[in-house]
């Protein structure tokens, strides 16, 4: 009995934690170079950068993923407005260097989510935990993070019509 429970574990893990059979959180990718192509776009764009750091092992991480791919105001809401990374945190792969250089995230626990502009400027960093409503994340706060977030919330004509 104890063999079958950990066999099904296992394959709920593995396939919980992959996304048609490609992981979601990539051990071997190299962060650094995935970052600064996403920055390159999101400059070309006029979009921001979305990080989210996890790995495949981490339950909300999953729970964040599938949201922002099933929900479709969410997950036009990134295509149009951001460029997404995900850069992973595993005993593999920690990403020591990149997390450095982005002031430790991991401290927030995971996922934990980071916006970048189009020159690569760390923005902001999130703690998903507030982002969070029962047992996943909240599309409603989701949203409302993503539109603080984007570039367009951070220029001054978007604002101009408020101060007339």
């Amino acid at each position: 009995m104890k063999y079958l429970f950990a066999c099904l574990f296992i394959a709920g893990a593995t396939s919980f934690a992959s996304d048609g059979g490609k992981k979601i959180y990539d051990p071997g990718a190299d962060a650094r170079a995935q970052l600064s192509e996403a920055t390159v776009r999101a400059s070309a764009k006029n979009q921001h950068v979305l990080i989210i750091v996890g790995g495949n092992w981490c339950s909300w991480c999953m729970k964040l993923d599938r949201l922002l791919k099933t929900d479709p105001n969410l997950s036009a809401y990134v295509a149009e407005n951001f460029q997404l990374v995900h850069v992973n945190y595993s005993p593999e792969n920690q990403n020591k260097e990149v997390l450095q250089d982005l002031q430790f995230p991991q401290r927030f626990g995971f996922p934990v989510l980071l916006v970048l502009d189009g020159k690569g400027q760390r923005l902001h960093t999130q703690n998903s935990g507030y982002l969070e409503e029962g047992d996943g994340h909240s599309s409603d706060k989701v949203m409302a993070f993503l539109k603080k977030w984007s570039a367009a919330a951070l220029k001054a004509e978007t604002y101009a019509e408020e101060s007339k």
